[in-house]
């Protein structure tokens, strides 16, 4: 077959995916609608960032909302952070965790509710989502926590925001159940739009910076530079711990042989490191339970 019938029949393909179609002009334009960040976490965020502020002062406003509060005090105890002194007050958790960390914490937990939809299919699809999005949190954490140089609460929240670019697709789909023809439609459009719209949804929400890369490069397997060893980087390496059991080993690349693999390996024994699931699956457990 000719490169031209090829990308004649490519062409044809793209033009019958029509969520493709209309979620790419909708990007394209910048009108696509976007998931905002949940109220509670822009409210806290802005009481941390106020430098006028003092800890007791923050937790006023992260003891509005009971169940973030108590997601907070669980965290500090838990065997990530967890100190001499059990942790019984918000203030005595902010103080733990410090106010940074606090900040991208509470931001985690609170993002359960951007996956969310009215059609029972999408509804579904959301909750998958989220449960591979918190697992992979789980997991960079927990690496995060092995590592020096990078916090296991912006790790968390990395993992967590990694896949945040299908959201917007579900949303819009949920929104327009007629023009998803086959269900391949989805698929397509989330494999070719998912990062273009997740760098969108870290600018909107003036995420740092390297959670763009984060979104850009999860799974850019074979991504191979000479810059010291990133988030992203540890994401996608919980990315393929996570699939572990899940999908057909043939299918996936080998974790030792991935430059990001390479970078990571250097501040991990074996038994961190390709044995992670098995050696720190309780904590692992723990955090996805607080996620959830």
């Amino acid at each position: 077959m000719s490169q031209t019938t090829t990308n004649t029949d490519a062409a044809a393909s793209l033009a019958k995916n029509k969520l493709l179609m209309d979620c790419y002009r909708h990007m394209q334009s910048d009108d696509l609608a976007l998931p905002t960040i949940p109220d509670v976490s822009f409210k806290i965020r802005r009481a941390i960032n106020d430098e006028n502020s003092s800890i007791t002062s923050i937790a006023r406003v992260v003891q509005i909302d009971p169940s973030i509060t108590a997601r907070l005090i669980q965290i500090s105890n838990s065997p990530l952070y967890a100190g001499r002194k059990k942790i019984e007050s918000c203030p005595e958790a902010l103080t733990r965790l410090g106010l940074k960390a606090a900040q991208d914490i509470i931001t985690a937990v609170s993002m359960k509710s951007v996956f969310n939809a009215k059609s029972p299919l999408i509804r579904q699809k959301m909750a998958e989502l989220w449960a591979h999005s918190s697992y992979i949190a789980s997991i960079s954490a927990v690496f995060a926590h092995k590592i020096p140089g990078f916090d296991p609460d912006r790790a968390m929240l990395a993992g967590l925001i990694h896949d945040i670019g299908i959201v917007p697709i579900l949303t819009y789909a949920d929104n327009h159940p007629d023009i998803i023809a086959n269900p391949k439609d989805l698929v397509q459009t989330v494999r070719q739009l998912r990062a273009d719209i997740g760098v969108q949804i870290i600018r909107r929400w003036d995420f740092p910076e390297d959670f763009e890369d984060v979104v850009t490069h999860a799974e850019n397997w074979f991504r191979n530079d000479d810059n010291p060893s990133s988030y992203s980087d540890i994401v996608m390496i919980s990315q393929l711990h996570s699939f572990i059991g899940k999908v057909d080993i043939k299918k996936i690349p080998k974790i030792d042989a991935l430059p990001a693999y390479k970078k990571l390996a250097v501040h991990l024994d074996a038994n961190d490191s390709i044995n992670i699931l098995d050696t720190a699956k309780d904590e692992i457990e723990h955090i996805r339970q607080l996620l959830s």
